[in-house]
């Protein structure tokens, strides 16, 4: 998986090896859907403190199309964090309705005699 990690906050930046090891993870089984990934951390907010700290995963792939998830947190850890459980669950909602899918389309398909 091609991942790119963007992220003007150095905090953040410290960061990027750890978040991208665990996306890699998360992702390992269905990241053949999803050959490319973005990770955008931002501070929405400036210096003013609070829930301020944005994740943004973004997903993109042949077969899958452009799947996005953005979650907000006070540290940068547990935005990420609920970020990656959302982009999970996004990715293997994606994959169960894309084999259903084809299920149907295999038994639309005529049986031809051999």
């Amino acid at each position: 998986m091609e991942v790119l990690f963007e992220s003007r906050h150095a905090e953040a930046r410290s960061l990027r090896d750890q978040v991208i090891r665990r996306l890699r993870f998360a992702t390992r089984r269905l990241g053949a859907l999803a050959p490319r990934a973005r990770i955008l951390l931002e501070d929405v907010n400036g210096p003013r403190g609070g829930i301020d700290k944005q994740c943004r995963i973004e997903l993109r792939g042949p077969r899958l199309g452009h799947l996005t998830v953005q979650a907000e947190a006070d540290s940068w850890q547990r935005a990420f964090e609920q970020a990656l459980s959302r982009i999970s669950r996004a990715l293997a909602g994606q994959w169960r309705r894309l084999r259903e899918q084809s299920r149907l389309e295999r038994r639309r398909q005529p049986a031809t005699d051999l």
